[in-house]
């Protein structure tokens, strides 16, 4: 079977470790199966920092997967040290809201050395998998330099507004500046990076994790050609609600879904999406939502199953739940 899973961070990442033991892989690492897991991993949120190449959905679900992320944060190293940083900010060195652990910094020095010596994001993103051993393909949505930038009130000049980078948005303000429009800046030029368009029009089954619908999931539709081929694959599509009682299980996905004038439900961002069988731009075939949510969305299977994840073994009987809504039959 082969399986693309759309993905943003720490919900992506969670959320893959169930999609490998629903098929009978171990969670963390490598194993042998005849299944294939490609995850299709926004890259909106990359930034330049510091000198170095910042990727942090690809690094949160590379670590989370070959089994050195920081479980307790949901990002980073475990055992990190920050002994940069401190230094960093010894010398005032701007922007100073946002940390570098050690151990980390080692990934983007070799990011970064890589990508400037003209290696494509896909091929160091392959190469950093070596040392992880995942056990998932790995493929940024594109190549190409891609930011997500969010248009607030300037903090500092209230009558007009700026454009920030969406990490200083997120991690500097906690995204306490609404936003009047989130606009993944370089998408329409970009193009899907190697793989991506094979792996969903070869899939069996294509999944939207629980990841952000606006700046992770929505980021990756931004991207010419994406959409298309999520149209055109003979695959179930089927999504998970990050919603659940009118609010998201992590993070700050109401100030997004805000900012696109969507509301904080999960019937709400299954309109969103839209139906394959019923809309011309429409992606879903089914949409999970939580127990005890009522939820309509014209052309969509909807079904309700637990959405916590909790454990790997609850994150597993979801996803096992979004592959048999899709239409493949599991042992």
């Amino acid at each position: 079977m082969k399986v693309v899973v759309v993905v943003g961070g720490v919900g992506g990442a969670r959320f893959l470790l169930g999609v490998k033991a629903a098929l009978g892989l171990p969670p963390i690492g490598e194993g042998s199966s005849p299944h294939e897991i490609t995850a299709v991993v926004n890259t909106g949120d990359d930034v330049w920092m510091h000198g170095l190449r910042i990727a942090p959905d690809l690094d949160t679900c590379m670590y989370t997967l070959g089994g050195g992320i920081d479980t307790e944060r949901g990002w980073g190293h475990k055992g990190e040290t920050w002994v940069v940083k401190e230094e960093l900010a010894a010398y005032d060195a701007e922007p100073s809201w946002f940390g570098l652990g050690d151990k980390d910094i080692a990934t983007h020095l070799i990011r970064s050395q890589m990508l400037r010596a003209g290696y494509p994001l896909s091929a160091v993103t392959e190469a950093l998998c070596a040392r992880w051993k995942p056990g998932v393909k790995l493929l940024p949505m594109t190549d190409d330099r891609v930011e997500t930038h969010v248009v607030v009130d300037d903090p500092d000049n209230p009558e007009q507004r700026k454009a920030l980078h969406f990490q200083e948005w997120w991690v500097r303000y906690r995204a306490s500046l609404p936003a009047h429009s989130i606009v993944p800046v370089g998408a329409e030029e970009a193009t899907p990076a190697p793989g991506v368009l094979d792996a969903i029009a070869e899939a069996d089954a294509v999944l939207f994790a629980p990841s952000n619908p606006v700046v992770s999931v929505g980021t990756v539709l931004s991207v010419p050609g994406v959409r298309e081929a999520l149209r055109k694959t003979a695959a179930g599509v089927v999504g998970v609600s990050p919603i659940i009682g009118g609010k998201p299980v992590r993070g700050m996905a109401d100030e997004c879904l805000t900012a696109i004038g969507v509301e904080t439900s999960a019937e709400a961002v299954g309109v969103h999406y839209g139906s394959r069988q019923t809309s011309d731009t429409g992606l879903l075939d089914g949409w999970l939502v939580a127990p005890g949510e009522t939820v309509h969305v014209p052309g969509v299977a909807v079904r309700a199953v637990p959405l916590l994840m909790s454990d790997v073994d609850a994150t597993a009987a979801m996803a096992r739940a979004a592959l048999e809504l899709s239409g493949v039959e599991l042992d």
